[in-house]
């Protein structure tokens, strides 16, 4: 099983992280933000991770550094429970209809980070999430996971549904990049012999 658990402190939040690749899609969020806890329980549900996660952050300053940071722990697990990445498809994607809402994220796990993050929210909040951060978010985490992120909502009305649709289409690309191929299970997902 892959497992990875770690604890990151800094001067402004305090994070306890834990995932198992190879979940039931239980989970245990609580980072202060509560739109942010729902978005990754579903992250959890639809990846078919197990995710435990505990932010204490300077949510008295902003909202900044907890979401941020957030993003940056989940793509820390990812990368110590995929170890080397061998075996794995590297790469995954996932269209997701949310009602009148249509996203698509495309993500290579091949270790450079970049992202293209276009969600079309254009209200401030997002339950009690400040909207724009989201994008912070998974900026940490492919910073951290050593990740290409292509995240875009086509077209939709709903704030909500457009960011649940990217963490529903997130959840299901990182299942299937995640997930192992038995017939390259020696082999490095990479022509270059190094990811």
């Amino acid at each position: 099983m892959r497992t990875a658990r770690l604890i990151r402190n800094t001067n402004e939040t305090r994070i306890r992280g834990q995932l198992r690749v190879e979940g039931k899609g239980r989970y245990d969020i609580r980072t202060g933000v509560r739109f942010l806890d729902h978005m990754l329980e579903l992250f959890a549900k639809h990846g078919g991770f197990d995710l435990a996660l505990e932010a204490k952050g300077d949510l008295d300053v902003d909202q900044h550094h907890t979401v941020e940071d957030c993003g940056i722990v989940l793509g820390q697990l990812f990368s110590k429970a995929l170890g080397d990445r061998k075996g794995i498809h590297r790469a995954g994607y996932f269209v997701q209809p949310m009602d009148e809402t249509l996203a698509v994220v495309a993500v290579d796990l091949g270790g450079r980070p970049s992202l293209v993050y276009k969600d079309l929210v254009k209200a401030r909040l997002v339950g009690d999430l400040q909207a724009e951060l989201v994008h912070d978010f998974f900026e940490g985490f492919v910073n951290h996971c050593g990740a290409n992120l292509h995240a875009k909502v086509l077209y939709g009305r709903s704030s909500h549904h457009k960011v649940e649709s990217i963490f529903k289409c997130f959840a299901r690309a990182m299942k299937y990049a995640c997930s192992k191929d038995a017939r390259l299970k020696d082999q490095l997902p990479s022509t270059k012999g190094l990811l």
